[in-house]
């Protein structure tokens, strides 16, 4: 039986979820499957993985093949440098302390990339929300000011240009007194 380890589909129309499961290869997509190992949304950002590495090690080592979106997972979460290391350890070119440490420093790597993506994207989404809101405010501003500009002229009372002559005439009378 070849036993591949793939992704199921859940979810609604538009928000889809995905199951990370071991099945046989002959098994339809969402049908009958041996073991749930983790789920993957690819809606986050970053996307969403939760796998239980140790399952996912222990079926790759039996032989289990990965489809392609799962490879690239297992790659980004450590699970197939393990597993290489891993062989190399098997066939006696390295020890297996000299496998951890590797796979413990690139562990470590990656946990601070990944961070440090979390953190660029909730920096850009507070920045963006900032200016958001800044421009916001100047619409608002100037809202205001038209609304004042509007009750200002409907205060004022309308000067016909007859009536503006004489005041100016007797306004000019009056210094020459």
């Amino acid at each position: 039986m070849a036993v591949k380890i793939r992704l199921a589909r859940r979810g609604r129309k538009k928000l889809s979820l995905y199951d990370v499961i071991v099945a046989d290869s002959r098994s339809p997509r969402d049908g009958k499957f041996i073991e749930k190992i983790g789920t993957y949304n690819p809606l986050t950002v970053p996307a969403s993985i939760n796998l239980d590495d140790n399952k996912a090690f222990d079926w790759l080592m039996k032989g289990a093949q990965p489809s392609d979106t799962v490879r690239a997972m297992l790659s980004y979460r450590g699970v197939m440098l393990r597993r290489h290391l891993q062989i190399g350890v098997i066939k006696g070119a390295i020890t297996q302390e000299q496998a951890d440490a590797k796979l413990a420093e690139w562990l470590t790597s990656k946990e601070n990339k990944i961070q440090s993506k979390i953190d660029s994207v909730a920096k850009a989404k507070q920045s963006a929300a900032k200016a958001r809101k800044e421009a916001e405010a100047k619409v608002k501003e100037a809202r205001a000011e038209a609304i004042r500009k509007k009750q200002i002229v409907a205060a004022a009372p309308v000067e016909t240009p007859a009536e503006a002559t004489p005041a100016e005439g007797e306004a000019a009378a009056e210094p020459q007194a």
